[in-house]
């Protein structure tokens, strides 16, 4: 569910497609410029939804060409999310030559059905997405893949479009697959917190784009970027930093990150100007644009670290770190006429250590359900590489010279909104492996199997203010690890009638959860007790007193008998008693329950510790994240 597909992107050929299911009950939704011919064996189904956005947001103007009142994808990112996915394999694949090589989704096999809920000018309707979610689960699809979010502050669960359209779905059986949000690396901004939807936290990937800056004293820094000498910067031109060419009516500090229209056009021309992020003025878009728009050729932005790069057009543009940009600016105030030219871009594979959790992705804990441990998980999401829609950059031509309007077929994009289609492809191969596995059942494989290590062994590091080691609040279960997932050992399923129990500890009314659960239902128990004992693959204690004991269910889903045995490693700051600390299971004994006794040692208005519980039978180690908070008094903000 996104802005819909371009289906002449060679990832939905369909050749070495299956024939589509007889199950399917989908349809191909024809309108401008998109014709049943456009569904194939890839695309098996297609809709579109305007109603909604038009009813909230006002009539949808198609006609000058930036939009299609069809499922055809005038923005990029739904074919970026539906071929990170599902696409199939594309040779030679690449991004203005760049990050070339294979290129595949997730599940490369898998159908791909597109609904088409979100529109060019910004905004998806409400109204828009839950018929989308009503036909989606009519149609028959497995797996929904959720690239989108509203922003903070949380609506209820039984107020939140996707919480409610979520629900359906994973009632039906359909897993949901949902971006944490890009609103990090701050606590308490991850989005999409309900817990039977599988919330995808975004990392790093080993690949790099280093870009050589060559200095008039030959000296060489380097950045990041995506530049390939279209405009010829292969050559030396002055270096200017926007403080020094402010425009009259400019302060310096807004010239230094070049605000909008704080440049002096006639000093800017024919430069090459660096300039530094601030506080107020992070984007490095709005500098290119400033930049652009005061004649300068080309942008050096400096700023803290973080490994996802920007593209610019228009403009040839690196980023750097504040080091790097201060050694610039040592080598400009020690010569009259500084000088720099730009090498171009390079892809490099292996030497840059991954993943890390990348510096937007939004963290925990869940500002709605803080004993809800979000997010989930976390897989690629920082310079990933994806099919595109080449009508996308139309719109941006007031910045781009008339004789050059680039056209991509593949584009570089970051966001979590790259790394929910990874799992949702992940979870389409592990539903095709356990075709009767619920979707409580499928998170919980993907979070218990999950690594905590980097590719070198080292703990995974978060990217942030600054850089520290990671926590569940950052990655959840962890950096996903498909091939384990595959066979968990044990997994801790749920139900409906869980997360309807789930809903009325949360003290939502009566009428409300009936709705949401389009039955009558009467909540019995609303104690808050039951939001600690969720089957879910963590533990999340958001207020320990002195001691609280919580219970979970784990299944065995391996063929063989097994005997498992626990091991703890306690969150610091406190005791945890695991019993019984066997579970013995054969083939009648599918199911066990246990109990965990958490003890707090301190007497004190704690912060969130980590521990986890580790379940062990030889073959399979099952892990769960523990989190925990000592408190005194409770609703004791968290300062």
């Amino acid at each position: 569910m996104d802005t819909g597909i371009w289906p002449e992107s060679e990832s939905f050929k369909d050749e070495n497609m299956g024939e589509i299911p007889p199950r399917w009950n989908g349809i191909c939704q024809e309108g401008e410029g998109f014709n049943r011919s456009n569904c194939n064996r890839k695309i098996i189904g297609a809709r579109w939804y305007v109603k909604g956005y038009e009813a909230e947001f006002g009539t949808l103007n198609s006609s000058d060409g930036v939009e299609f009142l069809s499922p055809r994808d005038a923005v990029g990112h739904g074919t970026h999310t539906s071929s990170t996915a599902a696409g199939g394999m594309v040779k030679d694949a690449s991004f203005l030559g760049l990050a070339q090589g294979l290129a595949r989704g997730g599940a490369p096999l898998a159908w791909l059905a597109i609904y088409k809920i979100c529109w060019a000018p910004g905004g998806c309707s409400s109204a828009d997405l839950l018929a989308a979610f009503d036909d989606a689960t009519f149609d028959g699809v497995d797996v929904i893949s959720l690239s989108l979010g509203s922003s903070l502050p949380l609506s209820t669960y039984v107020d939140d479009i996707i919480s409610i359209g979520s629900f359906h779905a994973v009632a039906k059986g359909i897993s949901v697959v949902c971006s944490a949000g890009n609103s990090g690396p701050y606590p308490q901004t991850v989005i999409n917190t309900a817990p039977w939807v599988i919330t995808v936290a975004a990392s790093t990937i080993d690949r790099a784009f280093p870009t050589a800056i060559t200095m008039g004293n030959n000296q060489t820094v380097v950045g990041q970027a995506f530049y390939n000498g279209k405009e010829d910067l292969n050559k030396f031109y002055p270096i200017v930093i926007g403080k020094d060419i402010a425009a009259f009516d400019a302060d310096e500090g807004s010239a230094r990150s070049c605000e909008s229209g704080t440049l002096n056009a006639t000093l800017v021309r024919g430069k090459i100007v660096i300039c530094f992020q601030s506080e107020f003025q992070r984007s490095a878009a709005t500098a290119a644009r400033t930049v652009l728009d005061s004649g300068g050729v080309g942008l050096i932005f400096a700023k803290f670290p973080t490994k996802d790069v920007h593209f610019s057009f228009g403009i040839p543009y690196i980023q750097v770190d504040f080091a790097i940009g201060t050694s610039l600016l040592t080598y400009m105030e020690a010569n009259r006429n500084p000088i720099v030219k730009f090498s171009f871009t390079k892809t490099v594979i292996g030497q840059q250590i991954s993943p890390e959790v990348a510096f937007f992705s939004s963290r925990g804990p869940s500002s709605l359900s803080p004993s809800v441990l979000k997010p989930d998980i976390a897989a690629p999401g920082v310079n990933i590489l994806a099919s595109w829609s080449p009508v996308s950059n139309l719109e941006q031509t007031d910045h781009v010279t008339p004789n050059y309007i680039p056209q991509f077929n593949f584009k570089v994009e970051s966001g979590t909104s790259m790394s929910c289609p990874h799992i949702s492809g992940i979870v389409a191969l592990l539903k095709a492996i356990h075709p009767t596995w619920s979707p409580a059942a499928i998170k919980s494989a993907i979070v218990t199997t999950a690594s905590l290590k980097d590719e070198y062994a080292q703990s995974i590091v978060a990217e942030g203010a600054p850089h520290k080691q990671a926590d569940p609040f950052d990655y959840g279960g962890g950096h996903v690890d498909p091939n384990k997932a595959m066979d968990p050992g044990l997994v801790y399923d749920m139900e409906v009638s869980d997360y309807v129990r789930f809903l009325c500890a949360m003290g939502y009314n009566n009428s409300a959860i009936s709705l949401m659960n389009r039955a009558s239902t009467t909540c019995n128990d609303k104690s808050t007790k039951f939001l600690v004992n969720l089957n879910l693959p963590s533990i999340t204690i958001p207020e320990l007193k002195k001691s609280i004991t919580v219970s979970r269910q784990v299944t065995n889903v391996s063929p063989m008998n097994a005997v498992y045995t626990a091991r703890v490693q306690a969150p610091a700051g406190t005791t945890v008693r695991v019993g019984p600390s066997t579970l013995t299971f054969n083939s009648t004994r599918k199911k066990l329950k246990f109990k965990v006794t958490f003890y707090s040692r301190l007497r004190v208005q704690g912060r969130y510790s980590f521990g986890n519980l580790f379940w062990e039978d030889g073959i399979h180690v099952v892990r769960i994240p523990l989190i925990v908070r000592t408190i005194i008094d409770e609703f004791y903000a968290e300062t």
